[in-house]
Protein backbone atom coordinates (compact mmCIF):
# COMPACT_ATOMS: atom_id res chain seq x y z
CA UNK A 1 0.00 0.00 0.00
CA UNK A 2 1.13 3.32 -0.86
CA UNK A 3 1.85 6.22 1.41
CA UNK A 4 0.84 9.06 -1.59
CA UNK A 5 -1.80 11.39 -0.09
CA UNK A 6 -2.03 13.04 -2.84
CA UNK A 7 -0.90 16.44 -3.98
CA UNK A 8 0.89 17.28 -0.57
CA UNK A 9 2.78 13.57 -0.80
CA UNK A 10 6.22 14.93 -1.01
CA UNK A 11 5.87 16.64 2.31
CA UNK A 12 4.17 13.96 4.32
CA UNK A 13 7.12 11.25 2.55
CA UNK A 14 9.86 13.62 4.26
CA UNK A 15 7.75 14.18 7.96
CA UNK A 16 7.79 10.58 7.47
CA UNK A 17 11.22 9.99 7.54
CA UNK A 18 11.48 12.14 10.64
CA UNK A 19 9.54 9.57 12.34
CA UNK A 20 11.25 6.67 14.74
CA UNK A 21 10.28 3.53 15.85
CA UNK A 22 9.08 4.34 19.74
CA UNK A 23 8.23 7.81 19.09
CA UNK A 24 5.35 9.37 20.68
CA UNK A 25 4.12 11.95 18.17
CA UNK A 26 1.70 14.71 18.23
CA UNK A 27 -1.31 14.56 15.32
CA UNK A 28 -2.32 17.95 14.16
CA UNK A 29 -5.73 18.82 12.49
CA UNK A 30 -6.52 20.00 9.07
CA UNK A 31 -6.13 18.68 5.68
CA UNK A 32 -1.92 18.06 5.12
CA UNK A 33 -1.84 16.42 8.63
CA UNK A 34 -4.65 14.38 8.58
CA UNK A 35 -3.07 13.27 4.81
CA UNK A 36 0.50 12.49 7.33
CA UNK A 37 -1.85 10.69 9.74
CA UNK A 38 -3.50 8.20 7.26
CA UNK A 39 -0.01 7.57 5.52
CA UNK A 40 1.72 7.39 8.95
CA UNK A 41 -1.06 4.44 10.04
CA UNK A 42 0.30 2.73 6.59
CA UNK A 43 3.25 2.25 8.18
CA UNK A 44 2.26 2.02 11.66
CA UNK A 45 0.11 -1.45 10.04
CA UNK A 46 3.32 -2.26 8.42
CA UNK A 47 5.01 -2.55 11.75
CA UNK A 48 6.32 0.80 13.04
CA UNK A 49 5.53 1.08 16.74
CA UNK A 50 4.43 4.90 17.88
CA UNK A 51 1.96 6.53 19.92
CA UNK A 52 -0.07 9.03 18.80
CA UNK A 53 -1.32 11.92 20.65
CA UNK A 54 -4.29 13.97 18.55
CA UNK A 55 -5.09 17.65 18.60
CA UNK A 56 -8.41 17.25 17.50
CA UNK A 57 -11.82 14.72 18.25
CA UNK A 58 -11.47 14.63 13.95
CA UNK A 59 -7.55 13.59 14.48
CA UNK A 60 -8.31 11.20 16.60
CA UNK A 61 -11.06 9.51 15.02
CA UNK A 62 -8.90 9.66 11.78
CA UNK A 63 -5.99 8.34 13.63
CA UNK A 64 -7.86 5.20 15.40
CA UNK A 65 -9.53 4.68 11.83
CA UNK A 66 -5.72 4.28 10.66
CA UNK A 67 -4.79 2.11 13.58
CA UNK A 68 -2.44 4.61 15.29
CA UNK A 69 -2.24 3.50 19.38
CA UNK A 70 -3.51 6.55 21.22
CA UNK A 71 -2.49 8.19 24.10
CA UNK A 72 -3.16 10.83 26.44
CA UNK A 73 -0.47 14.08 27.82
CA UNK A 74 -1.34 12.54 30.95
CA UNK A 75 0.82 9.57 30.13
CA UNK A 76 3.53 11.01 27.86
CA UNK A 77 4.91 14.25 28.32
CA UNK A 78 7.13 15.23 26.62
CA UNK A 79 6.20 14.10 22.95
CA UNK A 80 8.84 14.18 20.38
CA UNK A 81 7.22 15.55 17.57
CA UNK A 82 4.21 16.73 16.70
CA UNK A 83 3.71 17.34 12.73
CA UNK A 84 0.67 19.63 11.60
CA UNK A 85 -0.26 22.43 9.32
CA UNK A 86 -0.61 26.04 9.10
CA UNK A 87 -2.79 28.54 7.58
CA UNK A 88 0.20 31.23 7.45
CA UNK A 89 4.24 31.19 7.45
CA UNK A 90 6.21 33.85 7.80
CA UNK A 91 10.40 34.23 7.05
CA UNK A 92 10.78 33.39 11.08
CA UNK A 93 9.01 30.82 10.47
CA UNK A 94 6.16 31.92 12.96
CA UNK A 95 2.75 30.82 12.19
CA UNK A 96 -0.85 31.35 12.04
CA UNK A 97 -3.20 28.41 12.63
CA UNK A 98 -6.63 27.92 13.62
CA UNK A 99 -8.72 28.09 10.48
CA UNK A 100 -9.57 24.29 11.02
CA UNK A 101 -10.95 25.11 14.35
CA UNK A 102 -8.45 22.89 16.69
CA UNK A 103 -5.90 25.84 17.54
CA UNK A 104 -5.82 26.00 21.44
CA UNK A 105 -5.27 21.99 21.45
CA UNK A 106 -2.88 22.07 18.31
CA UNK A 107 -1.32 24.98 20.77
CA UNK A 108 -0.98 22.88 23.82
CA UNK A 109 0.02 19.89 21.81
CA UNK A 110 3.20 21.68 20.23
CA UNK A 111 4.35 23.25 23.45
CA UNK A 112 4.35 19.95 24.82
CA UNK A 113 6.80 18.36 22.06
CA UNK A 114 10.07 18.53 21.51
CA UNK A 115 10.09 19.52 18.06
CA UNK A 116 7.30 20.82 15.71
CA UNK A 117 7.19 19.84 12.10
CA UNK A 118 4.70 21.80 10.35
CA UNK A 119 3.74 21.30 6.48
CA UNK A 120 2.46 23.73 4.22
CA UNK A 121 1.96 24.21 0.54
CA UNK A 122 4.10 27.26 -0.87
CA UNK A 123 0.80 29.43 -0.97
CA UNK A 124 1.22 29.69 2.42
CA UNK A 125 4.36 31.17 2.77
CA UNK A 126 3.81 35.12 3.39
CA UNK A 127 6.09 37.89 4.25
CA UNK A 128 4.27 38.87 7.42
CA UNK A 129 1.56 37.18 9.27
CA UNK A 130 -1.86 38.71 8.69
CA UNK A 131 -1.52 38.65 5.17
CA UNK A 132 -4.65 36.82 4.33
CA UNK A 133 -6.75 38.72 6.74
CA UNK A 134 -7.89 36.40 9.36
CA UNK A 135 -6.33 35.56 12.82
CA UNK A 136 -8.61 32.86 14.61
CA UNK A 137 -9.19 33.08 18.64
CA UNK A 138 -10.77 30.83 21.15
CA UNK A 139 -13.84 32.03 23.38
CA UNK A 140 -14.98 30.71 26.55
CA UNK A 141 -19.21 31.13 25.33
CA UNK A 142 -19.84 33.40 27.95
CA UNK A 143 -17.06 35.82 27.46
CA UNK A 144 -18.34 35.93 23.86
CA UNK A 145 -19.87 39.17 24.20
CA UNK A 146 -16.64 41.01 26.02
CA UNK A 147 -14.18 39.19 23.85
CA UNK A 148 -16.18 40.58 20.39
CA UNK A 149 -16.21 44.46 21.94
CA UNK A 150 -12.05 44.00 23.15
CA UNK A 151 -11.24 42.82 19.95
CA UNK A 152 -13.26 45.55 18.36
CA UNK A 153 -11.77 48.39 20.56
CA UNK A 154 -8.41 47.12 19.02
CA UNK A 155 -8.61 47.76 15.81
CA UNK A 156 -9.21 43.35 14.75
CA UNK A 157 -13.25 43.44 13.97
CA UNK A 158 -14.09 39.70 15.16
CA UNK A 159 -16.95 37.26 13.05
CA UNK A 160 -18.02 34.89 14.75
CA UNK A 161 -17.50 31.30 13.10
CA UNK A 162 -20.58 29.66 12.66
CA UNK A 163 -21.65 25.62 11.30
CA UNK A 164 -24.42 24.40 10.13
CA UNK A 165 -26.08 27.97 10.68
CA UNK A 166 -24.93 27.87 14.20
CA UNK A 167 -22.06 28.91 16.68
CA UNK A 168 -19.36 26.52 15.91
CA UNK A 169 -18.11 24.71 19.63
CA UNK A 170 -14.74 23.30 19.70
CA UNK A 171 -13.62 20.47 20.99
CA UNK A 172 -13.24 22.56 24.07
CA UNK A 173 -16.97 23.52 24.16
CA UNK A 174 -16.10 27.02 23.38
CA UNK A 175 -16.16 29.18 19.87
CA UNK A 176 -13.97 31.19 17.52
CA UNK A 177 -14.01 34.46 16.76
CA UNK A 178 -12.31 35.23 13.22
CA UNK A 179 -10.60 38.77 13.71
CA UNK A 180 -10.41 40.55 10.40
CA UNK A 181 -6.36 41.77 10.62
CA UNK A 182 -3.72 43.29 8.35
CA UNK A 183 -0.15 43.00 8.55
CA UNK A 184 0.86 42.49 11.85
CA UNK A 185 4.08 44.53 12.59
CA UNK A 186 4.64 43.05 16.32
CA UNK A 187 3.04 39.76 16.70
CA UNK A 188 4.18 39.29 20.28
CA UNK A 189 2.47 42.32 21.02
CA UNK A 190 -0.83 41.60 19.70
CA UNK A 191 -0.86 38.09 21.28
CA UNK A 192 -0.19 39.60 24.75
CA UNK A 193 -3.29 42.56 23.81
CA UNK A 194 -5.24 39.89 23.16
CA UNK A 195 -4.72 37.08 26.04
CA UNK A 196 -5.24 39.86 28.09
CA UNK A 197 -9.29 39.77 27.26
CA UNK A 198 -11.11 37.68 29.81
CA UNK A 199 -12.74 35.12 28.10
CA UNK A 200 -10.21 34.87 25.52
CA UNK A 201 -8.25 31.07 26.19
CA UNK A 202 -6.12 31.13 23.31
CA UNK A 203 -5.11 32.69 19.56
CA UNK A 204 -3.97 31.64 16.46
CA UNK A 205 -0.86 33.05 16.62
CA UNK A 206 2.49 30.09 16.93
CA UNK A 207 5.37 32.25 17.23
CA UNK A 208 8.58 30.65 17.56
CA UNK A 209 7.67 27.28 18.24
CA UNK A 210 7.69 25.78 14.84
CA UNK A 211 11.69 24.16 14.23
CA UNK A 212 11.09 22.50 10.59
CA UNK A 213 8.46 23.81 7.85
CA UNK A 214 8.39 21.54 4.96
CA UNK A 215 6.94 23.46 1.65
CA UNK A 216 5.54 22.02 -0.76
CA UNK A 217 6.37 23.93 -3.95
CA UNK A 218 5.27 22.71 -7.62
CA UNK A 219 7.21 19.03 -7.30
CA UNK A 220 9.80 19.87 -4.73
CA UNK A 221 9.56 19.76 -1.09
CA UNK A 222 11.57 22.99 0.37
CA UNK A 223 12.94 22.43 3.90
CA UNK A 224 13.61 25.64 6.43
CA UNK A 225 15.02 25.04 10.23
CA UNK A 226 13.94 28.05 12.68
CA UNK A 227 16.91 29.37 13.38
CA UNK A 228 18.00 30.12 17.67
Amino acid sequence: MTDDPGPIAGIVTRALELIKDGDVVGLGSGRAATGFVKALGRRVQAGLRIRGVPTSEATAAVATQSGIPLVTLDEVLPLDLTVDGADEVDPQLNLIKGLGGALVREKIVAAASRRLVILVGAEKCVSVLGARGILPVEVVPFGLPLCRQRLTELGCPPTPRLANGRLLVTDNGNHILDCKVSAISDPAKLEQEFLSIPGLVGTGLFLQMADTVLIKNGENVEIKQRKE
